[in-house]
């Protein structure tokens, strides 16, 4: 449903589960994968460093580096640049990550932004056609996949939902990352795998609203006209300061890198957060929904 079949793209999204969640799939490490964390950890211990310790020097958590060395999460270039530098690997890991591939099931146009995306200090979304991956639950992503055409094999569901997972720890792995969605309020009354999953999902983003780095805005079906009528619209910030945007079509993405563009962009979503209920409101609306 609105991406090539076998691939996970920004609609087919990841919900909000940790690994401890019952149902939950966590990804399989490769061997790449754990070559590279065996690596880490090696020259980590060689430089005197615990995963502790090594953490502020690199600017990642204790807890993301011992994912990678268990081979749990794809090392981002900032992150092997980093380490490389910290612990003067000798061009080691540098080399192995360069051998590694992505995981099974995501879909290969949405890579760069995903990539973008584990290092973002913002990443502001409006969605018109369904709720963003970041934002999903389970039940709301398995209607999604047993919809989509061609059908998919068990082996290609199991690695889309892999490969959400993954992605989805960039809420509760950066914290300092500031989020913003702004949702139409008509992608809650579509009503997607019937009204128990969309009570289940309303929850789970009041949830998600409750921490400090989530702002979570409806645009009211009551606002006849608004700036974001020409479409969706992903902007991201980097480290650097750097604006990216991505548009994404049913089997296809396009990161847009043109400062025009994003200037253009920006100024619909700003415009955007001042039209959409604050977020206050839209937590009440949302309670609302699900008690109706």
């Amino acid at each position: 449903m609105g991406a090539l079949a076998g691939t996970v793209s920004e609609r087919q999204g990841i919900p909000v589960m940790s690994s401890s969640t019952p149902g939950s799939i966590e990804p399989e490490p490769t061997d790449g994968l754990k070559a590279f964390g065996a690596a880490l950890k090696s020259f980590r211990k060689r430089a005197g460093y615990t995963q502790e310790s090594l953490g502020p020097e690199i600017g990642y958590s204790a807890h993301f580096i011992a994912s990678v060395e268990q081979g749990r999460r794809f090392p981002p270039p900032r992150f092997v640049d980093q380490v490389e530098l910290t612990l003067d690997a000798f061009g080691t890991l540098r080399l192995i990550a360069n051998q590694l591939s992505r995981q099974k099931g995501l879909a290969s146009w949405f890579r760069r932004w995903a990539d973008l995306e584990q290092e973002a200090l913002s990443l502001y979304t409006y969605e018109c056609r369904l709720i963003p991956g970041l934002l999903q639950t389970e039940a709301y992503a398995r209607t999604l996949f047993a919809d989509q055409l061609p059908p998919l094999s068990d082996e290609k569901l199991e690695a889309q939902l892999a490969a959400r997972n993954e992605r989805q720890k960039l809420l509760t792995e950066r914290p300092n990352t500031a989020y913003s969605f702004i949702l139409e309020e008509h992608l809650f009354l579509r009503n997607i795998g019937g009204h128990e999953v969309t009570r289940e999902l309303i929850g789970h983003v009041l949830q998600l609203a409750e921490r400090r780095n989530i702002e979570v805005q409806i645009m009211p079906l009551a606002r006849g006209s608004h700036a974001g009528l020409h479409g969706p619209i992903r902007l991201l910030e980097t480290r650097e300061n750097t604006w990216f945007a991505y548009n994404e079509g049913q089997e296809s993405g396009l990161l847009i890198t043109d400062a025009k563009v994003i200037s253009v962009l920006q100024m619909r979503y700003a415009r955007m957060r001042s039209q959409a209920l604050t977020p206050e409101d839209s937590v009440s609306l949302l309670e609302r929904m699900r008690g109706a």
